[in-house]
């Protein structure tokens, strides 16, 4: 009996082929379209916080105690390099740098803005956040006068590479003090922080011009993996203010929480548009072969087979769409992982919230995993009004009506 359940299965969910294959092909686009979409919201979420990281906080940053609130040049970590050359040591970190920064006054011949001057060494940099991939204009090089500006500073200041500057701020002894710097390079971080205010120095000419000792910094941010590294240094260095990653950028989680909210109402809709299609389709199909159905009750066939029957053609056709969909949604995620979409035209209001003018997603199996259960929940579902129809049907006006 079970094997002519299943032969009678297969033929019925093909009987109208056309209709069964536009039903999987509306899974199929609508799956693939999903995909595409949590795969380019996670990937937009997961790079700027990766690009955050590199450019400023690492998994983990240390300042003074009274730093973050006053940002005076005096509450600074006076035994930075000691600091760091321990932190080498441990074998969950990866690399660390150091980072002095002072607030002042950035200034053309024409315009003045308040930004942030940030020494910084290259090498260091480039290990810790491979920084010369924030090189947007110009060349990575600082010299004697030499300084890397922030992008949307220089749009500000209307400042083209080669351009000169005036940077004043206050020093370690309080008096005010300036420096004339030229323009080598423009920075885009996709931080909006930094790159609306950040300065970029070499580190040992910041520390001259302020006064301060090679050995401190007003930061230490590190790269590490560990997800416990964070409770171990907090502990360690209970004499510094220790912060992760997202207590620095809070924002950030309201963003993946924001993103998780966007990729949940994508999921509804696609869902809600599979429910109604496989709904139509069988809904149809069995008032097609309501005299069918009639016919192989008043024969003796129970309404619990029936019921089977009718189970599996929308479980057969819902899963025909899921793998064609996954298939589909597979390599439109390949390809922009690989080459990203390209919001160009919209790049000026991308980057002043922070976030690049190419997109690229990420691909993860929990994706294909949900969405394969939602549809299964989804082809289930769908039969339930056309169960009822069969279930409460006369049998014998069935089998007599012209059908």
């Amino acid at each position: 009996m079970y094997k002519l359940i299943l032969k009678l299965t297969f033929n019925n969910a093909f009987l109208r082929l056309p209709r069964t294959l536009l039903v999987i092909l509306m899974i199929a686009v609508s799956m693939g379209m999903m995909l595409s979409i949590q795969g380019l919201y996670d990937g937009m979420t997961l790079s700027m916080i990766d690009k955050t990281k590199r450019s400023d906080s690492g998994e983990v940053s240390f300042f003074h105690k009274e730093y973050r609130t006053s940002k005076a040049l005096q509450d600074n970590i006076s035994n930075a390099i000691s600091i760091k050359e321990e932190l080498l040591k441990h074998q969950d970190v990866s690399s660390v740098v150091l980072r002095l920064k002072a607030e002042g006054l950035l200034a053309t011949a024409k315009k003045s803005a308040f930004s942030t001057a940030i020494g910084i060494d290259l090498e260091d940099e480039e290990e810790f956040g491979k920084f010369s991939k924030f090189l947007k204009q110009g060349v990575l090089h600082l010299d004697k006068h030499g300084v890397l500006l922030g992008s949307e500073l220089a749009k500000t200041l209307k400042i083209k590479i080669g351009s000169k500057l005036i940077f004043s701020t206050q020093d370690s002894s309080g008096e005010i003090n300036a420096m004339a710097l030229r323009v080598h390079g423009i920075m885009q971080t996709s931080n909006i922080t930094l790159d609306a205010a950040a300065l970029y120095i070499e580190k040992t000419k910041l520390q001259k011009f302020l006064g301060v000792s090679a050995n401190e910094a007003t930061q230490i941010a590190i790269r590490s993996e560990s997800k416990t590294l964070i409770r171990e240094f907090q502990t360690k260095y209970n004499k510094l203010d220790v912060k992760s990653f997202l207590e620095l950028y809070p924002m950030i989680k309201q963003m993946q929480e924001m993103m998780l909210i966007f990729n949940s109402i994508t999921f509804f809709i696609v869902m809600l548009v599979v429910f109604i299609g496989i709904t139509g389709v069988m809904y149809v199909s069995i008032l097609d072969r309501i005299r069918e159905f009639g016919i192989l009750r008043s024969i003796g066939m129970s309404y619990s087979l029936i019921r089977s029957q009718i189970f599996l053609e929308a479980l057969l056709v819902s899963i025909s769409g899921y793998i064609a969909g996954a298939i589909l949604g597979f390599f439109a995620l390949i390809y922009l992982q690989n080459y990203g979409l390209n919001l160009s035209a919209f790049s000026d209001g991308l980057e002043s919230f922070g976030m690049s003018s190419i997109i690229y997603a990420t691909i993860k199996m929990s994706y294909f995993s949900t969405t394969f259960f939602a549809i299964i929940g989804a082809s289930l579902l769908s039969v339930l009004l056309p169960l009822r129809k069969i279930k409460n049907m006369n049998t014998i006006e069935v089998i007599k009506a012209d059908t």
